[in-house]
């Protein structure tokens, strides 16, 4: 079986979406509302899946969260996520997304949103 999670070799492309990405401080304020399973669920941060990278992923509920900066209305940005949620889907992943001005502005409504969505996923999935 081949390994799709955190391949080696892209492993430095994570690491420089993690410190040096455009939406950063976005991401960073999400990261400080989720991690250390502060929503009652675990995430990872620039989680790697087959040959592409989503912003947080929670492997217990199989959900992938992506927060989308202004280039993702351009065509080829749209292109691109769209391809790679036929590919997530394909693994049974969901992906829930957010845009960085609401993260940004209204962080404590999209972290509840996100518990919500969290936990209807549980209830679905088990």
């Amino acid at each position: 079986m081949t390994k799709i999670y955190n391949q080696q070799q892209f492993k430095q492309i994570r690491k420089n979406l993690r410190n040096q990405s455009h939406d950063v401080a976005c991401e960073k304020i999400f990261w400080q509302k989720i991690r250390r399973n502060q929503i009652g669920y675990k995430f990872r941060r620039q989680f790697g899946i087959g040959k592409y990278v989503v912003d947080f992923y929670c492997p217990k509920l199989r959900l992938a969260v992506e927060i989308d900066g202004a280039s993702h209305v351009m065509a080829k940005q749209a292109k691109t996520d769209k391809e790679r949620e036929i590919y997530l889907e394909s693994l049974n992943i969901k992906i829930k997304r957010y845009n960085n001005i609401d993260v940004k502005n209204n962080s404590e409504e999209v972290l509840n949103n996100l518990i919500v969505f969290c936990n209807n996923l549980k209830r679905i999935r088990f």
